[in-house]
């Protein structure tokens, strides 16, 4: 089918009156359509985790390319970086249609001369090696006919066909939750998108509410979690590790965590090695999301998974007394 004609067909089911995914068949089973080359992933010897029944194997870091990425303004230097990470073991990319070098822009440098998406710049890779990056983007428009203009303009800025995953973009409260539950809404959308092929697994990121995060696991047989790393949420204080990322194993589905290295911004005796170790260290999560910025810091994190150790018992303890507040 053509591309704009099956958006445009997702479009008129989404904002067909009280059409539910749950009475329509969009949830069920199919055979992905676009699937059909075989990828060419090659970690390159760096540690990897296998997710799910189908058996995926990724590495346990995987590359973030959020507004750390953005924010490098040399673009020669933005594609070496990308394909200097994927010479190396770092196939698995998470970017967002949010994602521009207008968020979190590093204090002090000054307003940049020109707009640049994430998505964009991957898929000047992308055009070349498709077939060697488990490509993962997400979707943050609420309202259906904006979410769906969101998912076709993200595959063409990745100048692709199909993405590996599709996540929703930070869920972040259970009135958020209820949003995006609504019959034609985005938890049918993405599902839908599974269905036919667009993507081959769903997903979303959650930065806050624990509990939101544990009621779309409860309810949207998704494949994966993308949470920040059970940083104390002042308006919630919901502990993470002991809702969320539960509810997400309960469920079968991958768990990867964000936001690592935090902490670093207020607490200067720690050092980022160990913050990424202790991580890696956690029971439960699968692998982590890490904004990579430039060649160097490739090559720091390579050197941390391949000689990762994971910490003791009384190792975690001692950092865990450091991190708070950040973690409870």
């Amino acid at each position: 089918m053509d591309r704009r004609q099956f958006f445009k067909d997702m479009l008129a089911a989404s904002v067909a009156a009280g059409v539910s995914a749950s009475g329509s068949g969009l949830l069920s089973a199919s055979e992905p359509g676009l699937f059909r080359k075989k990828p060419h992933y090659d970690s390159k010897g760096l540690p990897t985790v296998t997710l799910g029944k189908d058996g995926v194997v990724i590495p346990r870091m995987i590359l973030g390319l959020g507004s750390r990425f953005c924010n490098i303004d040399d673009e020669e230097e933005a594609i070496e970086m990308l394909n200097f990470a994927l010479d190396n073991g770092f196939y698995y990319w998470d970017t967002a249609h949010a994602y521009d070098n207008t968020i979190a822009r590093p204090a002090g440098r000054p307003k940049p001369p020109r707009l640049v998406y994430s998505e964009v710049r991957l898929g000047e890779v992308l055009k070349y090696r498709r077939k060697e990056v488990f490509l993962s983007t997400k979707v943050t428009a609420r309202e259906p006919l904006k979410a769906l203009a969101e998912i076709e303009d993200s595959l063409n800025r990745l100048q692709t066909d199909h993405l590996e995953t599709l996540k929703i973009h930070s869920v972040n409260s259970m009135e958020d939750v209820e949003e995006m539950s609504k019959p034609g809404h985005l938890i049918d959308i993405v599902h839908r998108m599974r269905e036919e092929g667009i993507c081959k697994y769903i997903g979303f990121s959650c930065h806050a509410d624990a509990y939101a995060a544990k009621a779309m696991c409860d309810r949207g047989d998704f494949d994966s979690m993308l949470i920040a790393m059970n940083q104390w949420d002042s308006s919630h204080l919901s502990p993470r590790q002991q809702v969320a990322v539960p509810a997400a194993k309960a469920n079968g589905m991958a768990v990867f965590l964000m936001k690592l290295v935090r902490p670093k911004e207020n607490r200067k005796d720690i050092n980022i090695p160990d913050l990424i170790r202790y991580a890696l260290s956690l029971d439960g999560p699968d692998a982590v999301c890490l904004g990579m910025d430039s060649i160097e810091v490739v090559k720091s994190n390579i050197e941390i998974l391949k000689n990762f150790r994971k910490f003791s018992a009384k190792e975690m303890q001692e950092l865990s007394e450091k991190l708070g507040p950040f973690y409870v």
